[in-house]
């Protein structure tokens, strides 16, 4: 269906991969994998339309549609949920006015005979035949469907896009790309702006409804889910797996294992022949024979072994004084946009040194809480930070509020502040930017890369309490497992917002559930949660709520 040749892609001298093709098939559902940097959206990015490859091209059928969802989102617009998702059958009205606009004119004008008559006749009547060919859609009950799949409720259809934060805009454009039916769906890491009960339409739609889809995507189970193709991008090439993640890692390590066995026995080759030709060389009668070696070790093709990507952050997070017993304290805290009531009466006491984790599904308040903690926003009763408290906070939206104009070294160079600035270079090699990626702009980074800068500019002011939302999204399954690492050996008071289970766990001491428009305190891990609610995952913990 989807042809992509010879994709070569270069910029600053360097290469980021080369001669690459493959085919995109109709039912197709491709996890494109990598490690952060790779190029897996600079591709995607190319697949859709919206960048150049430096050589190569990428050909489709006329009639087929690609849309692409990209990681940030920068629109803005004035009209409501509805009528920006309506949008999405933007070119069938278009087609329906033009053939209404055609038969006013063919039904006023009297030059039937004329040239200009007969093509707009033609005309008609091969847009009707397009129009007309179209599955008959009840257009608002599609658009209501899929806006209420995604989570969106009744009483924000009709509200503006602009009161809806970045997350929820990505799903309102999300909703477009479902509607429009494409041949082919691009994903950049679609479930960083949803939630799981989301997560599961999406997964069910993808898998029964949509054509051709490739994502990309950390969310393991996600992937596993939906895909039955992997293509992987390394070291500047692909390798094309009919499998699904999973699957793909086994047949991976035994790529591997093959590479290193021919590896192996290609140096113990060349050893070999470079012994025979230093033994017989000036040998008259074994000239023909060491010429021949030489030739052969000349036209050998070495045995490449692909990189793992032993890359990792090492975090460490700088000492910083000790606050009071209690960082954080709430009172009878009420919060309300409105008539909407987010929570209502919610008391809190967060001991110096503990880590405690806020769950419950998307809109019941988690992100509200940290910013009455933070005092962004005003609230009924008392919320209050303790003695000496300084605090560290990333939020959701931490990686796009990056400057994209300035440099990655430039970005924390203007945070850093005393003999730490004579560090920054080590600090970013800890981040996986090392050499000449401390140059790079911060609007060519992936989101990944964006995301593990914005951690950099976090630490590197010393803090007790550290208040994290969502701070796993863009990070690789090796980065979420060091900043796991680095936040078990934290000595101050933690407070994680999160869906993900695996990062959670063993992390977490105690859970703050968010439900039914209250806050409720539970003395116990994640794991004693939800074995005490008879539930496998946090996944469970969504659907109930």
């Amino acid at each position: 269906m989807i042809s992509v040749d010879g994709l070569t892609v270069e910029f600053s001298g360097q290469t980021l991969f080369k001669d690459i093709s493959f085919f995109i098939n109709e039912n197709d559902k491709i996890a494109l994998m990598g490690k952060n940097g790779a190029g897996k959206s600079t591709m995607m990015k190319i697949i859709a339309g919206l960048k150049k490859p430096s050589r190569g091209h990428v050909s489709c059928p006329n009639d087929a549609v690609i849309a692409y969802l990209p990681q940030h989102l920068l629109t803005e617009d004035d009209c409501t949920v509805f009528e920006e998702t309506a949008k999405a059958f933007g070119h069938i009205f278009e087609l329906r006015n033009e053939i209404e606009n055609i038969n006013h004119q063919l039904g006023t004008r009297t030059d039937y005979e004329s040239d200009e008559y007969m093509n707009l006749v033609e005309k008609v009547s091969e847009l009707g035949e397009k129009y007309y060919a179209l599955e008959e859609i009840n257009y608002d009950a599609e658009i209501e469907k899929t806006l209420t799949g995604l989570g969106f409720r009744r009483e924000d259809f009709h509200r503006p896009t602009k009161e809806f934060s970045g997350g929820w805009r990505m799903r309102i454009e999300l909703a477009k790309i479902l509607l429009k039916k494409p041949d082919l769906i691009l994903l950049d890491e679609p479930t960083n702006h949803i939630d799981i009960e989301s997560v599961y339409w999406l997964e069910n739609f993808l898998v029964n409804k949509a054509k051709a889809v490739m994502v990309i995507s950390h969310d393991k189970t996600f992937i596993d889910n939906i895909t039955n193709r992997t293509i992987e991008v390394t070291m500047g090439r692909i390798y094309d797996y009919r499998a699904n993640y999973s699957h793909y890692l086994q047949l991976r390590e035994d790529r591997r294992i093959a590479q290193l066995r021919a590896y192996k026995e290609q140096q113990k080759f060349i050893a070999e022949s470079k012994l025979f030709i230093e033994r017989f060389k000036g040998t008259y009668s074994k000239t023909n024979q060491v010429n021949s070696v030489e030739r052969m070790l000349e036209k050998l093709e070495p045995v490449e072994i692909d990189e793992i990507d032993t890359s990792s952050i090492k975090l460490k997070f700088p000492p910083s004084a000790r606050s009071g017993d209690y960082p954080v304290i709430a009172d009878g805290l009420t919060k309300k946009y409105g008539d909407n009531l987010v929570f209502s009466n919610a008391n809190i006491t967060i001991k110096r040194g503990e880590k405690v984790a806020f769950v419950g599904r998307n809109g019941e308040g988690k992100s509200t809480l940290i910013k009455a903690i933070m005092g962004e926003i005003d609230f009924e009763g008392i919320c209050k930070l303790g003695h000496n408290v300084k605090v560290g906070y990333f939020a959701q939206n931490q990686a796009s509020l990056l400057d994209p104009g300035i440099t990655v070294f430039e970005t924390v160079d203007s945070v850093a502040e005393g003999e730490v600035r004579t560090q920054l270079k080590n600090i970013l090699g800890s981040f996986m930017f090392s050499g000449d990626d401390i140059d790079k702009k911060v609007s060519v980074l992936s989101g990944g890369e964006r995301t593990r800068l914005a951690m950099v500019k976090l630490l590197l002011e010393p803090v007790n309490l550290l208040i994290l939302d969502e701070p796993t999204n863009h990070l690789d399954l090796r980065s979420k497992d060091v900043l796991k690492e680095a936040l078990l050996a934290f000595d101050g008071t933690l407070i994680l917002v999160s869906h993900d289970r695996d990062f959670l766990q063993g992390l977490a001491e105690k859970v703050f559930e968010f439900k039914d428009k209250r806050v409720l305190e539970h003395f116990e891990t994640i794991d004693d949660f939800l074995i005490r609610n008879k539930m496998e995952n946090l996944k469970e913990i969504e659907k109930k709520g």
